[in-house]
């Protein structure tokens, strides 16, 4: 009985955990959508500083990270120091940016699908550079997703959707999504080895150092000049107090997110929160077709769930080949 109440907190806590991720993240995303395509106030105009979101995201969870901290973190030393995370911090500061920049020249369910094809710089990176083979399984995952990815955005956009758009342009919008994922990769292997020399940090002190630099980076760039976009941004806010509300509701959810991403690793592992994460990014495009206005034809559908197969596909890779090295720890 004992072991079957465990199971069944376990579950409820699992519950939790997809509750919170899906709806802080899906909000968000809607929130990010309608910063980018709204027109506020009877002037009707568009916010157009995006890469303000950035600055403002930063904050917040620079805010929210060290009252984390001095909340629940025990005061072990053993962490790694605040500077050591001044080069994750830019490629950290320059990827979102382009990919918030993206919506301004191609959809919300085009940039979340685009986002999700992170193995393939990787599988690419890991082939021409480092000479990693890899398996059959591996190549259909990536063959999947970079062909769904590929034939949606050549597939024609609906002209409700475009209309919705700053600066349609295609090509340009992918490109910056794809810069995005190269700057995280630099990004997530320079958190993996700060995690590996330094094994006493703690998520909350990542979090903390990332956005202390991304801060300091975003506050020189948008700041450092009379004309900064930061100033216009501030401007913005000022006369259409509807998106002030709506940036810092953005920043909270991201913050808020964060925490159950944490709460989800440490107690089931990195391979429930990637399948929680890569479910609710299916969700996120449906949301937004349904919600937000951005009919996607029967094609574009088809290439969505082609892609979304390729992920499940590597995800199901990662649980086999957990149980694998988990049986092999039993025999040993």
């Amino acid at each position: 009985m004992e072991a079957h109440g465990s199971g069944f907190r376990r579950v409820l806590v699992l519950a939790f955990c997809v509750a919170g991720i899906w709806s802080a993240y899906i909000y968000q995303g809607v929130l990010q959508e309608t910063l980018s395509t709204k027109r506020f106030g009877s002037d009707g105009k568009r916010f157009e500083h995006l890469s303000f979101l950035n600055l403002a995201q930063n904050v917040i969870c620079l805010i929210w990270s060290y009252i984390m901290i001095k909340l629940w973190s025990s005061r072990s030393t053993g962490g790694a120091p605040w500077w050591a995370y001044w080069s994750a911090g830019i490629t950290n500061t320059i990827g979102p940016a382009m990919g918030i920049e993206a919506l301004k020249y191609i959809s919300y369910p085009a940039q979340v699908l685009a986002k999700s094809s992170k193995m393939i710089p990787v599988m690419l990176m890991g082939t021409l550079v480092y000479g990693i083979k890899y398996t059959f399984p591996e190549y259909l995952c990536t063959f999947l997703v970079a062909g769904g990815v590929s034939t949606f955005a050549l597939l024609k956009t609906s002209s409700k959707t475009i209309s919705k758009l700053a600066h349609p342009n295609a090509p340009l919008g992918y490109g910056l999504c794809f810069l995005n994922l190269a700057f995280d990769g630099f990004t997530n292997a320079t958190q993996d080895s700060i995690s590996a020399r330094y094994p006493k940090t703690s998520a909350w002190d990542i979090m903390l150092g990332m956005n202390l630099w991304g801060t300091i980076y975003n506050m020189i760039y948008m700041f450092g000049w009379p004309h900064g976009t930061g100033y216009h941004a501030i401007e913005f806010c000022r006369q259409h107090p509807e998106a002030a509300w709506d940036i810092l509701l953005y920043c909270l959810c991201g913050a808020v997110g964060q925490n159950f991403i944490f709460l989800t690793i440490s107690r089931f592992g990195s391979l429930a929160n990637t399948t929680i994460t890569t479910t609710r990014k299916f969700v996120s495009i449906v949301v937004s077709s349904v919600l937000s206005g951005n009919p996607l034809s029967s094609k574009q559908w088809g290439c969505v769930v082609m892609v979304f197969s390729g992920l499940s596909y590597q995800i199901y890779l990662k649980w086999r080949k957990l149980q694998k090295l988990q049986r092999k720890r039993k025999t040993t």
